[in-house]
């Protein structure tokens, strides 16, 4: 608060409609009307304890809302501002055993339907550099196989129910800070090191997925959104590209999409989740995270390589193996706030 001129007595009020107000510490000379109260004046003689004095003043929420606003009115001589007070229940932690290396920090998930040749090399390329990790497979084929190994968790699902379905269910029996989603006809070599996806998400910790771009195809995108009208409706683009560079971070960028291969914070995207609408289309849909404002992603490039099998399983082809390629990864990281699409 600033005055025009030397006064004896300074005064402000206060007002709001869902709550009380309160002030605490106040000083001799100073005087407080309305403690407790939805309406309340505050006076003084100097300005620079009134301004001390709003700055000490306090809103009680009086009506039970988890998610609500209030509307506060200052007015002050001949001048009145009007700005809004949120009110919000505050949300219990969610904790988790940081872990002391890899092995407890993350765990890994895919889905399967009928690759049974292909899980089993993904998990014993795994195995090959990870031999304790978790693997969370989520298993919706039509005649499901066994699937059997130290420290791995398979679970059946009905027939036929989708990438989604398959990862809402492995992604509710995570029990580790991070989670690495894999296809399951990958294979990883010695340069696939999870501890460098680790590294960057504990080094910045408003960060939520750092998910791939295959080399020499761009995996990353931006979303623009135009609302239209009542009538004709909105329109939902993507577009190859990214927002601007990300600060501090050489080869940084912001993007709103990633795709197949990332690493995630569990408690981030167990509050979003997936949705079991999009059966046969995960590649893309797994992306689609935020509101009319998607959040941003940022990629950061890193020498993480996985070698994808591109052979059907003899179920679904007879067709002879093409020769299996080698894609390179980027990382992508992206902020704490997911929110899905409107449909």
């Amino acid at each position: 608060m600033q005055g025009r001129g030397k006064r004896e007595v300074y005064k402000v009020s206060l007002s709001v409609t869902k709550g009380v107000l309160s002030v605490e510490d106040v000083l001799d000379g100073d005087q407080v009307e309305g403690q407790g109260r939805n309406e309340l004046t505050i006076s003084s003689s100097s300005l620079k304890n009134l301004n001390d004095l709003l700055s000490k003043v306090t809103y009680t929420s009086t009506i039970y809302h988890i998610k609500t606003s209030d509307l506060a009115t200052l007015t002050y001589e001949e001048h009145k501002a009007i700005f809004i007070i949120m009110i919000r229940r505050p949300s219990v932690p969610v904790l988790y055993d940081p872990g002391k290396d890899v092995n407890s920090q993350v765990t890994i998930i895919t889905k399967t339907f009928l690759r049974y040749k292909e899980l089993n090399i993904l998990i014993a390329s795994i195995r090959k550099f990870y031999p304790k990790i978790k693997i969370i497979v989520a298993d919706d084929s039509l005649k499901p196989e066994s699937v059997t190994g130290n420290n791995i968790e398979h679970y059946i699902m009905p027939p036929a129910q989708g990438w989604f379905a398959g990862r809402n269910l492995a992604l509710s029996q995570l029990t580790t800070k991070y989670f690495l989603w894999i296809d399951d006809d990958f294979e990883f070599l010695k340069e696939t090191r999870i501890e460098r996806f680790v590294e960057i998400m504990e080094a910045v910790p408003q960060l939520d997925i750092l998910g791939g771009a295959v080399s020499g195809d761009q995996f990353y995108f931006i979303l623009e959104y135009d609302e239209g009208d009542e009538n004709d409706g909105g329109c939902l683009r993507r577009i190859r590209g990214f927002h601007q560079p990300l600060p501090g971070y050489d080869g940084c960028f912001l993007v709103d999409g990633v795709t197949n291969y990332f690493l995630a914070r569990t408690d981030a995207v167990r509050s979003v989740g997936f949705d079991p609408f999009l059966k046969r289309v995960g590649h893309t849909g797994s992306v689609l995270v935020g509101d009319q404002s998607p959040p941003p992603l940022t990629s950061y490039h890193l020498e993480v390589i996985l070698k994808r099998r591109r052979q059907q399983t003899e179920a679904l082809s007879s067709s002879p193996d093409p020769k299996p390629c080698t894609w390179s990864i980027k990382v992508q990281t992206a902020s704490r706030s997911l929110h899905r699409l409107p449909r």
